[in-house]
């Protein structure tokens, strides 16, 4: 069974810093993709960031330069360490995983983001 399972989420205030974490299990880690998306209310599911098993990385541009994305393929383990954090990153921040060419993907149940003073 596939189980992805984030935290790390909260409240901050903004220019304040979080850093996110996505253990998962049931998979063999090292081989797939994993990004993280967020949603907002009344806003569709967007990609935040995404990293490959070669370590390549990919930003939404409203992030790039304040967000970072990383992996522990010994800890089956994913990051996102968000730093100057603005109002607008407010969202449930959700985890994927996927293989490139096949069509499943896996998704954790989410974890809320707060940036408010």
């Amino acid at each position: 069974q596939v189980q992805l399972v984030e935290s790390g989420g909260g409240l901050v205030q903004p220019g304040g810093s979080l850093r996110l974490s996505c253990a998962a299990s049931g998979i063999l880690f090292r081989i797939y993709v994993m990004g993280w998306y967020r949603q907002a209310p009344g806003k569709e599911r967007e990609l935040v960031a995404t990293i490959a098993n070669g370590d390549s990385t990919n930003y939404a541009d409203s992030v790039k330069g304040r967000f970072t994305i990383s992996r522990d393929n010994t800890k089956n383990t994913v990051y996102l360490q968000m730093n100057s954090l603005r109002s607008e990153d407010t969202a449930v921040y959700y985890c994927n995983a996927r293989r490139i060419g096949v069509l499943r993907a896996y998704w954790g149940q989410g974890t809320q983001v707060t940036v408010s003073s």
